[in-house]
């Protein structure tokens, strides 16, 4: 059974920093690629970053590529975020894709939980 369990969320001021996390389970991060999406209240749902290790890319949205990392360990897919700014705020969520169709068109095969970060002084 495919697992996706985001942690790592929380509360930070402006300019700092936090590691989420996405612990999987019931597949191979070396076949299946895992994005990270990000939706602010209000909003649609944004696709942020994705890792894709089969074809050997990563994957950043304009609005974060600078400030987060994507990287990977056996069975977790990490996103390092520095200088958060408020508009960062949101609920993180990261998914295993299936395709990776377009630039920020993916078939998404299951979803995790999701974990707030709220950016504020």
């Amino acid at each position: 059974q495919v697992q996706l369990v985001e942690s790592g969320g929380g509360l930070v001021q402006p300019g700092g920093s936090l590691r989420l996390s996405c612990a999987v389970s019931g597949f191979s991060l070396d076949r299946f690629a895992v994005g990270w999406y990000r939706q602010a209240p209000g909003k649609e749902r944004e696709a942020i970053s994705y890792i894709n290790t089969y074809a050997g890319r990563t994957f950043y949205a304009p609005s974060v590529k600078g400030r987060f990392t994507i990287s990977r360990d056996q069975n977790t897919v990490y996103l390092q975020m520095k200088n958060l700014k408020p508009e960062d705020t949101a609920v993180y969520y990261c998914a295993k894709l299936l395709n990776i169709l377009g630039i920020v068109d993916w078939e998404v095969g299951d979803w995790g939980q999701g974990t707030q970060v709220t950016v504020s002084s």
